[in-house]
């Protein structure tokens, strides 16, 4: 039996947002692979054998799966959002950059996933409507003085933001640091989203300019996207759009 593996994204929670690609390498899967709370969104059936684990052993993860695969077994690595976005997808390739020749020769694929960046987006309007760039807050692998020169830099080039992993338990400081650097940097009064658990029973939209916004605002679950300078945010009855306009004045 010639195995494969597939890196896929399941969406930002809600069933209906996994792409029928997903769908369709799930039901021909003999095995799935991934971070615990992610495989238990895959329906259990007769000949799938799921193996959950834990956070931050990406790559043992990785190497487990390439070994299925590799003797035949057809396994699906799962990530939420899109694999290529913060996830696994590029865990996979490191662990077959450092790996045997052998996996090299894999039929590997990824099949692409709604992000929680786009999710969050299309939930307030378009604040990502012109040039955007996405951080990952996390400084568990990369140092936090890389961070702060992005985000300087970032504001600098007056991208609209996206934020992912803003703010945990054990680093609740880090996004209280990044709400400083963007209210120096920034000297106005922008849009901030605080889009938490986006699709799920357990949503919620904030919509504050930048000035008003707090660390409490955000946790592990909340997708922060700090507008432009020429994000813009049209009130009316009901919930406000947030948009950035496609142009920019010379």
């Amino acid at each position: 039996m010639s195995g494969w593996l597939v890196i896929a994204g399941l969406g930002p929670g809600d069933p209906d947002l996994v792409t029928p690609e997903v769908s369709r390498a799930l039901a021909e899967a003999t095995d799935v692979v991934g971070y615990i709370p992610y495989v238990a969104r895959v329906p259990e059936r007769e000949g799938l054998r799921l193996h959950p684990s834990d956070n931050r052993v990406e790559i043992d993860r990785s190497n487990h799966a390439l070994e299925m695969a590799a003797s035949g077994r057809r396994v699906v690595v799962v990530s939420s959002g899109d694999p290529g976005v913060f996830a696994m997808a590029a865990a996979v390739f490191e662990a077959v950059d450092a790996g045997p020749p052998d996996w090299r020769a894999l039929d590997i694929r990824v099949t692409p996933g709604i992000t929680a960046m786009l999710a969050a987006a299309a939930r307030v309007g378009a604040p990502l409507g012109h040039d955007f760039c996405a951080i990952n807050l996390s400084d568990n692998l990369k140092p936090w003085g890389l961070i702060e020169k992005r985000l300087r830099l970032a504001a600098e080039a007056d991208f609209a933001m996206a934020f992912y992993n803003p703010r945990s338990k054990s680093r609740p400081e880090g996004f209280e640091k990044t709400l400083s650097i963007l209210k120096d940097a920034c000297r106005d009064d922008r849009p901030i989203v605080f889009a938490r658990a986006v699709s799920t029973p357990e949503e919620s939209i904030r919509i504050v300019p930048l000035s008003q916004a707090t660390p409490d605002m955000a946790d592990m679950r909340t997708m922060v996207i700090v507008g432009s300078s020429t994000t813009r945010v049209i009130e009316r009855d009901g919930a406000p759009i947030v948009y950035t306009p496609r142009s920019v004045e010379a």
